[in-house]
């Protein structure tokens, strides 16, 4: 038994002084940081650093696996200078709000005009994340003691989930992850108004994160009725809250985005439809896969006993739904929003369950903290946070500077039509144009990172390809990528 769970108030996970001769003093400095309650502050801070060390270094080496850090930093670096948020990769001109209703990005406009460059959007990501592991440990420390709290802490912040979202440069949803945490840590501890609020900016995350506001509605209205004398008054705000999630994603979706894009439509419904590109059904195997890993390593199946699995059903069901087979699968940053849910359902479901009248459950209950802990840690040795423990991964590789100079002699304020490779460096100093699709703009400089067996002459050709009539020469080239200017 934990001993946090037992001890008399001042000297447990809740108490902030200690005992002494019949009197309490406030603890000294150094105590207090060894104070349980300090826990789910030093795990957040160890994870914040083990995740920015991860990011930066892996941007370092160049290692950046979409374009998607560069739209982001296009957006913002926008939002920073009080413009539109213009991300001319999506196409030149191209308002972010069109593509996505991400408005909540904005609020690292002050941070990136304090500190420009992709950097500082992988080390706000990474606080974000961190910041979210606080809520999860210190609930789970108040319901089940200071051991099995810290447990499941640790079991969320190197959840696989997590850790590939860290691992994916950045994403609009890092911030609805630490929100749907505080949210759901409110609905546990009844603090229905709390997880009201909490919920709300949600919806203006992401267009698909309506549903979820509403989904935490949901169980917000079904857990708040048994909730005495405030249950009746909690009840119609949880309505209120679904009707507003439904609200904004409708609006979102059929007026917001087509208002921005100019072709009057929201472009991802052909990932859902029958008539789109990819037309695949999900296999059977894929999707029950899939749901293994949200929810045997990271709950060994317990939170299916806690109605704030809820959460997680729009999420899963539009990408299940989807006919675009990069949602039904473990990669990518996409099951990061899960996380939170399937933890915090955990620790409801242990809450309940511990006291339960038959034995194989209580026991169960009690050993499986330890367990999804060790769980989380052993695949660790397969997901990106190993990577800490090779030397190699904080070394800056010689080819790299190399690069990095051959990119340097592209001019700041030049229009560049680019591929992924390149992006990350030049996207906040320049106008980073998608390559092939620059609609007609004849860009000053064409920066590409191309297979090994290409030549110089063959990247020339191709730039002529992309636009006949005009004529562009290599002004240098190294380790694969190739700078051309116009003329």
């Amino acid at each position: 038994m934990d001993t946090a769970a037992t001890a008399p108030p001042g000297t447990g996970a809740e108490g902030a002084t200690a005992v002494t001769t019949g009197r309490t003093r406030p603890l000294t400095r150094a105590a207090a940081l060894r104070h349980p309650r300090a826990d789910p502050y030093w795990l957040a801070l160890a994870l914040f650093a083990a995740f920015t060390a991860l990011s930066v270094c892996r941007y370092r080496r160049m290692a950046t696996m979409s374009w998607d850090l560069g739209i982001f930093e296009q957006a913002i670096r926008a939002y920073a200078h009080f413009q539109a948020p213009i991300a001319d990769l999506k196409g030149p001109g191209a308002n972010i709000l069109g593509d996505h209703f991400s408005p909540i990005t904005a609020l690292l406009g002050p941070v990136y005009r304090l500190f420009p460059g992709p950097v500082t959007l992988l080390v706000a990501q990474a606080a974000l994340f961190a910041v979210s592991a606080v809520p999860v440990t210190r609930v789970a420390a108040r319901l089940l003691g200071r051991g099995r709290g810290l447990a499941i802490g640790i079991a969320y912040g190197v959840s696989w989930g997590i850790q590939r979202a860290v691992d994916f440069d950045f994403h609009e949803i890092c911030f609805a992850v630490p929100l749907i945490a505080f949210s759901l840590e409110a609905v546990i501890r009844r603090r229905w108004y709390a997880a009201m609020l909490w919920a709300v900016p949600l919806a203006f995350v992401k267009e698909d994160m309506g549903a979820t506001v509403a989904a935490i509605g949901a169980v917000i209205w079904l857990r708040a009725r048994r909730d005495g004398e405030r249950g009746p008054r909690v009840a119609p705000l949880a309505v209120a809250l679904m009707g507003f999630g439904v609200l904004v994603s409708a609006l979102a979706l059929g007026v917001v985005i087509p208002g921005f894009n100019g072709a009057g439509s929201y472009d991802y419904w052909d990932k859902v439809g029958s008539g789109g590109p990819q037309t695949g059904t999900i296999p059977f195997g894929t999707a029950l896969r899939t749901l293994l890993w949200i929810l045997l390593p990271t709950t060994g199946l317990l939170a299916l006993r806690s109605p704030l699995l809820l959460a997680a059903v729009p999420t899963l069901g539009w990408r299940f739904v989807s006919h675009d087979d990069h949602y039904w699968g473990t990669d990518w940053h996409y099951s990061a929003v899960l996380m939170p849910i399937v933890l915090l359902a955990l620790v409801d479901a242990l809450d309940r369950s511990r006291d339960s009248a038959r034995p194989w459950l209580a026991s169960y209950a009690r050993q499986l903290p330890a367990a999804v802990c060790g769980a989380a840690l052993a695949l660790s040795s397969a997901m990106p946070l190993y990577e800490l423990t090779r030397s190699a991964t904080y070394e800056k590789p010689a080819q790299v500077g190399a690069v990095e100079r051959l990119l340097d002699r592209i001019p700041d304020g030049a229009t560049v039509e680019a591929n992924v490779g390149p992006i990350s460096r030049l996207t906040s100093r320049c106008r980073v144009l998608w390559v092939g699709a620059t609609q007609g703009i004849q860009p000053d400089y064409i920066a590409l990172q191309e297979p090994p067996e290409r030549t110089a002459r063959q990247v020339v050709e191709y730039a002529g390809q992309l636009h006949p009539g005009t004529r562009y020469t290599a002004i240098g080239s190294t380790s694969g990528y190739f700078v051309l200017k116009r003329g």
